[in-house]
C-alpha cells in the first residue's frame, strides 16, 4: 500500500486567523434579529415571521448553507461539534482571543433549539421549504417567499433529529455549566426531553419535509449514541452511557463524523469516557483507514494531498476527520505508535484547505482565495440572478467552500454548488481542528478584526428619461431601484422628488397653482401637486411618494418599480421651458425609451434623503 501522501508538511499557516475568520462565518448566517454586536455591516434582521404560520416564535438560528432554510439536522450537528471543540480546546480558544465569539455562536443556536422545544414530544424540524427557497436568488433580508414551519410529534416522530437536537443541547450543558448554570441546566432539561421522545418512539416516519435535501441515510441509532454520550457527560447519570453503548456502532469505518453519521464521534468519546479497547479499536480503524488503511484499504488521495472521500464537500470530511484525529491523538490512550501519524494527517488536511495545494478554500484567507461561493446573501443580487452582479458584493470570510474533485481540480463557480458551496456544517469540524492546530503551532488573529465594508455601488437610485414633450408639458418616465446590499432591505418608504423651474409661467402672471400633474403608468406611487422648495427663486417639486409598495432586491419586478408622470404648465402657455428644471439636468436626449441614472433626481426613505442631490436654497 502506497504512503500517506504529504504535500508542503513544514508549511505553517497562521492559524490564528483561519480560526477567527472560520468562528465568523456563523455571524454571517445567522438569522432573526441580530445583536448590535454583529461584527459586520451587510447582514441585517431577517426571517423575523418565522414560525408564525403556528403561532410560535421560531426567529433566530442558523440559515443552512447559501440557501435560507433553517434544518435544524445539520444546525444541530454544527452546534455539538463547535461545542466538542469548545470542551477539547477551551484553553486554546481563550488564547486565541476566539472563547467567546465562539460561545456566542453556539449560543444563538441552542437558543433557537429551545424556541423549537415547546413540549416535550414536539420539535418543530425545519423552517422553510427547501424547493421554493431554492427557487429564488437573493439575499435573506429580501426574502418574501412563505415560510412554513414543520414538527415531528408523537404520532409523527423524527428521532434522528430529535436525538441531533438533544446531542447539541446536551454538549452546550456541557460547556455552560461553570459559566452560566441556569442556562446550562435549561439546555439539559431540553435535551433530556428530547433524548426520552427519539429514544421511546424510534421512528423518522414523520420527518419528511427535508427529504432530498437532508434526509436521515444512517437512521437514527447514531444520534441517539451521539446524545447519549453528550447527556452522560453532562449529568453524569450511568443511565445516558448505557443508552450510548447499547446504540454505537462499531465496525463501520469507512465514512467520517458527518451530519448523517455521528457514531465516530461516539465511539471516541466512549474511548476517552470508558478506556475500553472496544472503543479505542473501533476508533483507530477508522482512523488508520483515513491516514495509513486498514485492512487492505484506505481513503482516496488527491495528487496534491487531500484525502478526498466523496465529490460533494470533499473539505468538510477531511477536516472534521483532522479534527478526531487530533482529540484521539492528544489522548493518553491512544496508541502510542499512531499519535506522530494522526497529527500529521490532521495538520496535512488543514493545510491543504489553507493552501499547500497551491490555493486557499478558505473566503478571505490566504492565497488566491475564492471569490465566488455559492452563496446568495454574500452574493447579494437585486436582480433573482447569479449574474447580476458579476462579482460578489460581500466577503463571506471563514467560509469553507467544498473543495476540488479527486484530482484537485477546481473552479471558484457562483454556480458550482458540489465544489463551491458553503454551510454550517462545512465548518463545524474544521474549527475544531484550526483550534488544535493554534495551540500547537500558534498564529496571530487579527486584532479587532470585522467585516465592515464600503458600499460599492449606489443602493437606491432613480432612472428617468423624455416620455414625450410639447409646448406646456413634459412627460417623465422614471424608475425608483432598490439596489441595496449593506444590508439589503425592503422599501415600503421609499420616494423621490422631481425639481423644477416655473419662472417662466410666473413672469407670465400663473402661479404654481395653474400647474397640473398627471400619471400616464404607475406601480404604485402616488404624486403631489408642485411642492415649494425655494418659492423666492420658483422652484417647485413633484413628490412621487412609493409608500405602502414594496421596492426590494428580489427580482426585476421586485427592485425597480416605474411611473410615468405628465407635468404641464398652464393651458394658454405654449413656451413650456424644461431645460432649466433642477432635475431635466441629465435629461436632454434620453427620447425613445431611453433612460439615464441621475442625481438630480434625490430618493428618500422615510422621508431621510438616501441618494441625489437637491437643489441649494437661497
Amino acid at each position: 500500500m502506497s504512503k500517506m501522501t504529504v504535500v508542503n508538511a513544514e508549511t505553517n499557516y497562521n492559524y490564528g486567523e483561519a480560526l477567527q475568520k472560520a468562528i465568523m462565518f456563523y455571524e454571517f448566517q445567522r438569522s432573526g434579529k441580530l445583536p448590535v454586536t454583529i461584527r459586520n455591516n451587510w447582514r441585517g434582521d431577517s426571517g423575523l415571521s418565522d414560525g408564525s404560520d403556528v403561532d410560535i416564535d421560531l426567529t433566530g438560528g442558523w440559515y443552512d448553507a447559501g440557501d435560507h432554510v433553517k434544518f435544524n439536522l445539520p444546525m444541530a450537528y454544527s452546534a455539538s461539534m463547535l461545542a466538542w471543540c469548545v470542551y477539547e480546546a477551551e484553553e486554546e480558544l481563550k488564547k486565541s482571543g476566539q472563547f467567546d465569539y465562539l460561545l456566542n455562536e453556539i449560543k444563538y443556536a441552542t437558543d433557537y433549539f429551545i424556541k423549537c422545544h415547546p413540549s416535550a414530544n414536539v420539535f418543530y424540524y425545519q423552517v422553510g421549504n427547501g424547493n421554493t427557497d431554492h427557487s429564488w436568488w437573493g439575499p435573506a433580508e429580501a426574502m418574501q417567499m412563505s415560510r412554513p414551519a414543520y414538527k415531528v410529534d408523537i404520532n409523527n416522530p423524527g428521532s434522528t433529529v430529535s436525538a441531533g437536537a438533544a446531542a447539541a443541547l446536551a454538549a452546550t450543558g456541557v460547556i455552560y455549566a461553570d459559566r452560566d448554570p441556569d442556562y446550562a441546566a435549561t439546555c439539559i432539561q431540553h435535551a433530556k426531553e428530547l433524548f426520552s421522545f427519539a429514544d421511546t418512539t424510534k421512528s423518522d416516519s414523520g420527518y419528511t419535509a427535508a427529504n432530498g435535501f437532508y434526509t436521515s441515510n444512517s437512521g437514527y441509532f447514531d444520534e441517539l449514541s451521539w446524545a447519549g454520550v453528550w447527556l452522560y457527560l453532562a449529568t453524569k447519570d450511568s443511565f445516558y452511557l448505557n443508552k450510548a453503548e447499547t446504540y454505537v456502532a462499531k465496525d463501520s469505518y469507512k465514512w467520517t463524523q458527518s451530519w448523517d453519521d455521528v457514531h465516530y464521534g461516539s465511539a471516541l468519546l466512549l474511548a476517552k469516557i470508558t478506556g475500553k479497547k472496544i472503543y479505542k479499536n473501533s476508533t483507530e480503524m477508522y482512523l488508520d483507514y483515513w491516514t495509513t488503511g486498514y485492512n487492505g484499504s484506505r481513503v482516496a488521495y488527491t495528487p496534491k494531498g487531500l484525502a478526498w472521500l466523496d465529490s460533494w464537500g470533499s473539505l468538510r470530511y477531511a477536516t472534521t476527520t483532522a479534527f478526531l484525529a487530533s482529540v484521539y491523538a492528544d489522548w493518553t490512550g491512544c496508541s502510542k505508535g499512531k499519535v506522530k501519524t494522526y497529527r500529521a494527517f490532521a495538520k496535512q488536511q488543514i493545510d491543504y484547505a489553507l493552501g499547500s495545494s497551491g490555493r486557499s478554500f478558505l473566503v478571505g484567507f490566504g492565497t488566491n482565495s475564492p471569490k465566488k461561493p455559492h452563496h446568495r446573501t454574500a452574493h447579494s443580487s437585486w436582480a433573482n440572478s447569479m449574474t447580476v452582479p458579476a462579482y460578489h458584493r460581500h466577503i463571506l470570510y471563514g467560509a469553507l467552500v467544498g473543495g476540488p474533485d479527486r484530482n484537485d481540480n477546481y473552479t471558484d463557480d457562483i454556480n458550482n454548488y458540489v465544489n463551491n458551496e458553503v454551510a454550517c456544517d462545512y465548518n463545524a469540524g474544521f474549527v475544531g481542528a484550526l483550534a488544535k492546530l493554534y495551540g500547537e503551532y500558534g498564529g496571530d488573529p487579527i486584532p479587532g478584526f470585522k467585516a465592515i465594508e464600503e458600499v460599492t455601488n449606489d443602493e437606491f437610485f432613480v432612472e428617468a428619461g423624455i416620455n414625450a414633450s410639447g409646448n406646456n408639458f413634459t412627460e417623465i418616465k422614471a424608475l425608483l431601484n432598490n439596489c441595496s446590499g449593506w444590508p439589503a432591505k425592503i422599501g415600503d418608504q421609499l420616494s423621490f422628488r422631481y425639481f423644477i423651474n416655473i419662472k417662466e409661467a410666473v413672469n407670465a402672471g400663473y402661479s404654481a397653482n395653474d400647474f397640473t400633474i398627471t400619471t400616464n403608468y404607475n406601480q404604485g406611487a402616488t404624486v403631489s401637486k408642485l411642492i415649494p422648495w425655494d418659492e423666492a427663486n420658483n422652484i417647485y417639486y413633484i413628490n412621487v411618494d412609493f409608500t405602502g409598495t414594496k421596492i426590494y432586491p428580489g427580482g426585476q419586478s421586485a427592485y425597480k418599480k416605474e411611473i410615468q408622470f405628465r407635468i404641464a404648465g398652464p393651458a394658454n402657455q405654449n413656451s413650456f421651458d424644461s431645460s432649466n428644471d433642477y432635475s431635466f439636468t441629465e435629461l436632454n436626449g434620453t427620447t425613445s425609451g431611453n433612460l439615464v441614472k441621475t442625481t438630480y433626481i434625490p430618493v428618500y426613505d422615510a422621508g431621510v434623503k438616501v441618494f441625489g442631490h437637491e437643489p441649494e436654497k437661497s
